[in-house]
């Protein structure tokens, strides 16, 4: 669905919005938008995000100093919970530039993060069997191990139950598995930085997904 959400994006947003496709790897692409964009603060929006058409870019603050990014919510369509999982995101250039280490890739930027009480869309994460599972997988392997962005411990076991519990959606069947295999993955793997590590290789998580559920279903 690349085509038609940054088609999207461009009708809410307004002018051209820069994309960028066929990265390997989350944190090289955090890292490439800070080279392609023309100024300081500007938006970014994943590839599966599905803006909302009465989002005003317009009435959106700039970030203020010390300040790396605001993150708006989306709606997950498995869980039906609205967080920032996925969410619309204005950031700094600089901090992009500047980005530390972590898992959950733009919880490594220096600064403060804001998190933005309005939805501004879906994340649209549900389009196949494989990357339904590898949502679950990855932010559920996250959840179990602990967030990066400091969420209390309340907070995360709510949402790891909304994953794993879910039965509304397109191919919700393997977000649940990929939730469950998620948490697994954490109980053995969370003390181990470079196993955890695996979470950001797409090549690993496609192998892993094909091994347990097969080659076809990577597409459908």
């Amino acid at each position: 669905m690349a085509n038609s959400l940054h088609a999207r994006l461009q009708r809410v947003l307004g002018g051209t919005v820069k994309r960028l496709h066929g990265v390997h790897g989350m944190r090289r692409a955090y890292r490439l938008c800070a080279e392609v964009v023309d100024r300081e603060q500007f938006f970014i929006a994943d590839g599966d995000f599905a803006i909302d058409s009465d989002f005003d870019p317009a009435a959106v603050l700039p970030l203020e100093e010390g300040t790396s990014m605001r993150v708006w919510r989306a709606v997950n369509p498995i869980s039906g919970l609205s967080y920032g999982y996925g969410g619309l995101k204005l950031i700094r250039r600089s901090a992009l530039r500047e980005m530390g280490h972590a898992v959950d890739v733009l919880a490594g930027l220096p600064g403060r993060i804001e998190f933005d009480q309005q939805t501004a869309g879906v994340t649209r994460f549900n389009q196949s069997p494989f990357h339904a599972w590898k949502a679950g997988f990855r932010e559920c392997a996250m959840l179990a191990r602990g967030s990066e962005y400091g969420m209390p411990d309340d907070e995360a076991r709510q949402r790891l139950q909304a994953w794993t519990a879910s039965r509304e959606g397109e191919f919700a069947t393997y977000a649940v598995a990929g939730a469950r295999d998620g948490v697994a993955f954490a109980r053995v793997s969370a003390r181990d930085p470079q196993r955890f590590e695996h979470l950001n290789d797409p090549s690993w998580l496609r192998q892993r997904f094909t091994t347990a559920h097969g080659e076809q279903a990577v597409s459908g």
